[in-house]
């Protein structure tokens, strides 16, 4: 029987380490990390006591974590957790429930349902479409991909679920200079060939010059991006989708952050033609700020997301209801859509609206204050995305990592059009004005010193 005094326990702790994050660096520092072994060492022989387990763990592994939850972490898109979120990941983890059949978790299955329904009608996506929920992005693009390889091979009389890729009709991937990891990754699982795509060039921003499109066919998937990684800047949606479907093209939407853009009726303009696509990536562990782990695979006809992901055995009791695992590709997984559902319910409409919203102009402000401090941003802020160099890459690494070490916040570096950048990604329902100020503050400081 688990005790009462125990959860408690593991409630303290973790109010305990939230409550403390503004007050420390939000990388962990040298003396953190060395304490780790403590966690180590040989495999007791006897059982320990539940909560020393967790007083080990936290006094060992707290120190040592990176505060990706607290207010200033600006690193790799990663949002923080919201209060209903985090609440309600607690009580379906009590719950553990396994949701992939209905008979298994009637309420978790119900759930699904209703989060599904949300999602597709505060994005703009077609509200016949179906979703599978995810660990993140990259399987979010590999279980669209793989729907979109089922429509195409289907189309030319191929069973691939079957009979695999062996002597299969081939498949054209058409993507931007400016392709996501994920994507590539995915690709690479699905048998497609992560060598094998045609990249179209891009402009100065990273998105897709549709004057530079091959010749598309019906055995084409086109591939474009809601949010580029660096810049946040959007593919023209209306023009490919229009040439791509004139030419029975599948188009695939990698959104993992961009598309929550849509939720915001006065940045809609970015995010306009994306949904006339017919597939859909994007995280919840992003803009929506749950937990990890969230993604979202959304297909615009849900037979061919089905047929891509469901198996059958005569142990699976199937029902009449909608059952969860035919979505995904896994088939035992953990409850997400409960973080997601909890999310949507405690912000609302203009709840999504203001996160997002708010995060893009503190993006704007942390953009205007660099410039106004002479250094040079290197993309049209029209999202959450900040690059930033502080002279060449010498001196901009030098700095990277002397901002790392400060501790005041956490921002990660990247390359873009052969520039050296300091890459900012304002995505937590947690950070202020005030965290932005005080972050600007601390790379001002920075920087002077390393100059």
């Amino acid at each position: 029987m688990i005790s009462k005094e125990l959860l408690d326990l593991a409630a303290e702790l973790s109010f305990n380490y939230l409550n403390t994050l503004d007050s420390r660096g939000v990388f962990p520092t040298d003396a953190a990390i060395r304490a780790l072994p403590k966690l180590g060492g040989p495999l007791p022989e006897s059982p320990s006591d539940p909560s020393e387990v967790l007083r080990l763990m936290h006094e060992a592994g707290s120190p040592a974590t990176v505060a990706m939850a607290g207010r200033r972490y600006f690193g790799f898109v990663i949002g923080g957790s919201l209060p209903a979120a985090l609440a309600a990941n607690w009580l379906a983890t009590a719950w553990d429930q396994n949701p992939g059949l209905y008979v298994a978790s009637p309420a978790v299955s119900v759930i699904e349902e209703v989060a599904r329904d949300w999602l597709l009608d505060i994005l703009g996506l077609p509200p016949a479409a179906e979703i599978g929920f995810v660990t993140g992005a990259t399987m979010a693009n590999f279980t669209c991909l793989a729907a979109a390889r089922h429509a195409l091979l289907e189309r030319a009389g191929w069973d691939v679920e079957a009979h695999g890729l062996f002597n299969a009709p081939p498949i054209t991937f058409v993507t931007g200079q400016e392709v996501h990891a994920s994507v590539l990754k995915a690709l690479s699982l699905l048998g497609l060939g992560r060598e094998r795509i045609v990249r179209v060039p891009v402009d100065d921003q990273g998105r897709i010059d549709p004057d530079q499109l091959p010749m598309l066919d019906a055995m084409t998937i086109l591939c474009i991006q809601a949010g580029n990684v660096n810049t946040g800047a959007f593919d023209p949606a209306p023009e490919l989708c229009r040439v791509a479907h004139d030419a029975g093209a599948w188009v695939h939407v990698d959104g993992a952050f961009g598309i929550w853009l849509s939720a915001v009726p006065s940045r809609r303009q970015h995010t306009a033609g994306f949904a006339d696509a017919d597939s859909w990536s994007l995280d919840a562990h992003k803009w929506l700020n749950v937990p990890y782990d969230s993604g979202i695979a959304a297909v615009r006809e849900p037979r061919h997301l089905r047929a891509a992901m469901s198996t059958s055995a005569s142990y699976l009791i199937e029902s009449d209801h909608r059952d969860p695992y035919m979505y995904t590709p896994e088939m035992s997984r953990r409850a997400r859509a409960v973080d997601i559902w909890a999310a949507l319910r405690s912000l609302g409409r203009s709840g999504v609206a203001d996160l997002v919203d708010r995060n893009c102009r503190q993006a704007e402000r942390f953009a205007a204050g660099l410039r106004r401090a002479g250094f040079e941003v290197l993309n049209d802020v029209v999202a959450n995305q900040v690059l930033v160099t502080f002279g060449d890459a010498e001196s901009t690494l030098a700095t990277i990592a002397a901002i790392q070490r400060e501790g005041t916040l956490w921002a990660g570096q990247t390359v873009y059009r052969g520039r050296t950048a300091l890459r900012i990604s304002v995505s937590s329902w947690a950070t202020t004005d005030d965290d932005i100020d005080r972050s600007l503050e601390a790379i001002f400081r920075v920087a002077r010193r390393v100059e």
